[in-house]
């Protein structure tokens, strides 16, 4: 693809006097301009907006050349690169990139009053900006977006296995330390080299971030997992955080949507939002665990029978009522169930276990038939190999005392989701929450709750979740570390590695044969809680 730009000088020109000035280290370079083919500058490779646009051009066939301030051992994502190995200038913007490029693209983030700007729109290159690349390369492969408060992960990831395992292969961004579900990734994630895009979308909850993200990716299709107000901030209002979430179903008019019909907020926005398109179900036939309530579309309360939270049996008086999903799980068991549809029943079992994942492989399911058209004989063996996202539910320690287990629940229906599964497998459960919610105060303290209501031995290892543990302590249950925790929150990682680690050594103190550590805090320093536990062995897992 050739981008129809105004050629501002003679090519051979520009050729031969950037010919002229290479330094002795940029013979790779002169290699590339003297295909004749135009060249695209990018600035920022050690970014993940600029690595993504190089990548993309090169997938493309265009002429690449890269830049960045920062030196090799502050670029973590260099790696990508390697099997493209474009020329690189790293440190530095030097004078050569500038005139060796006949196109050049900042990032996003560069303020259009900066030095370095100016340069750009000075020098004889012309300025590109990222939406003017996913303007001219559209994606060639289809696109299956995939939303919701809880489970997306996991529904993402499962229904790329099925696409590998049918011989397809999907687009990967491939930053090994990044989940990747927001502003310029998706986009420019469906841009590279594959056959499919499954795209992780997600929202900071403001208004028109997720459109920001869908309009880009030109979605063919469309998930979305559940709703809850797990993700809000302090005084967001829940029905605005779902009309958020609908923006999926409005980029997808006219086109196919796959929707946990067990959710009454999902169910209702299809008439909320006058969605015309093809609507694909699915959910659950289960004992229901409790009863909880949500606000309707139509402003009255809503009672639901929860198989897990906020998603169940309902119906209300303006007639919103649940459905009978097209994909129906049955006769649920730990890992596996009878999956019913229009079509057929079949036995379906899991190489993971829980009824959360029953719901986010009912997901994957109905859109690798539905969409991709894989038979369900054949989604059947895919899905019993499937072993799970690596940070969820992992165990990453065993033996005949004590039992490791990292899982990245961050939010209170995450959090009663993985205890819950738990406490069917384990006598004694030991938590250690490492977590600052994305809700504040109010997140903190249902986090906390929710805990107590499922676990014999909680350890505070984050400030907030110390903070949220203060009127429990008298139960018996709340251990402190001899260390308070500092205040620390970046994101959504909620504790330090040094707040981990000694909430770790009080978990391990507990009279317990289960240790959970809860939070992107636990996963992200995984590697450092398998050394403490290897270091002592002796001590605190062979008793």
């Amino acid at each position: 693809m050739v981008f129809s730009r105004e050629i501002k000088e003679n090519e051979d020109m520009v050729i031969n006097k950037m010919s002229a000035n290479m330094d002795k280290h940029s013979s790779k370079l002169k290699e590339v301009l003297l295909s004749r083919k135009k060249t695209y500058g990018v600035i920022g490779i050690c970014g993940v907006v600029g690595n993504l646009v190089a990548r993309v051009l090169m997938d493309h066939q265009h002429n690449v050349i890269c830049t960045d301030l920062q030196n090799s051992d502050n670029c973590p994502f260099l790696y990508t690169l390697a099997e493209y190995n474009p020329p690189i200038y790293l440190s530095d913007h030097p004078e050569s990139f500038f005139t060796s490029s006949d196109y050049i693209i900042p990032p996003p983030s560069l303020s259009k009053t900066s030095k370095l700007f100016k340069k750009i729109i000075k020098s004889n290159s012309q300025l590109m900006e990222v939406d003017d690349i996913i303007e001219q390369i559209n994606p060639d492969k289809p696109v299956i977006c995939i939303t919701g408060t809880n489970g997306k992960t996991t529904t993402t990831t499962l229904l790329k296995h099925f696409c590998y395992r049918a011989g397809l292969k999907p687009t990967e961004h491939g930053f090994k330390t990044l989940q990747g579900n927001v502003a310029y990734i998706p986009p420019l994630q469906c841009r590279l080299n594959g056959d499919i895009a499954v795209l992780e979308t997600g929202t900071e909850g403001e208004k028109g971030d997720l459109k920001f993200s869908l309009e880009r990716c030109q979605p063919s299709c469309g998930v979305i997992t559940n709703i809850t107000p797990d993700h809000l901030n302090n005084g967001s209002n829940f029905m605005q955080y779902a009309r958020i979430k609908g923006e999926l179903l409005e980029e997808l008019q006219g086109k196919t949507v796959v929707l946990n019909s067990d959710d009454p907020t999902i169910w209702g926005l299809l008439s909320e939002l006058n969605y015309q398109g093809k609507v694909v179900t699915f959910g659950v036939e289960h004992t229901p665990q409790g009863v909880s309530k949500k606000i309707c579309w139509c402003k009255r309360e809503i009672l639901i029978e929860e198989t897990l939270s906020g998603v169940g049996y309902y119906e209300c008086q303006c007639g919103l009522k649940r459905p009978i999903p097209h994909y129906l799980a049955k006769n649920i068991t730990e890992n596996s169930f009878l999956l019913q549809t229009p079509q057929e029943i079949i036995e379906m079992e899991m190489g993971i276990s829980g009824l959360h994942n029953v719901y986010n492989a009912l997901g994957a399911i109905a859109t690798a038939h539905e969409l991709l058209n894989i038979p369900l004989e054949d989604i059947k063996k895919y899905l019993k190999t499937f072993k799970g996202v690596p940070g969820r539910l992992e165990c990453i320690y065993h033996s005949e005392n004590l039992n490791l287990i990292v899982d990245y629940a961050h939010n209170p229906s995450g959090v009663e989701t993985v205890l819950r599964e738990l406490k069917k497998t384990y006598d004694k459960l030991s938590v250690v929450i490492t977590i600052s919610s994305e809700s504040g105060r109010t997140g903190d303290e249902e986090i906390m709750k929710k805990t107590m209501a499922n676990a014999d031995f909680i350890i505070p290892a984050s400030y907030y979740s110390r903070q949220a543990a203060g009127k429990y302590i008298s139960s018996g249950k709340i251990k402190l570390t001899d260390k308070e925790p500092d205040k620390f929150r970046s994101g959504t990682l909620g504790a330090t590695q040094e707040q981990v680690l000694e909430g770790l050594k009080k978990g391990l103190e507990c009279n317990t044969d289960t240790v959970v550590c809860l939070g992107e805090a636990a996963v992200k320093f995984k590697d450092n809680i398998k050394l403490l536990i290897d270091l002592n062995m002796e001590k605190i897992g062979e008793k």
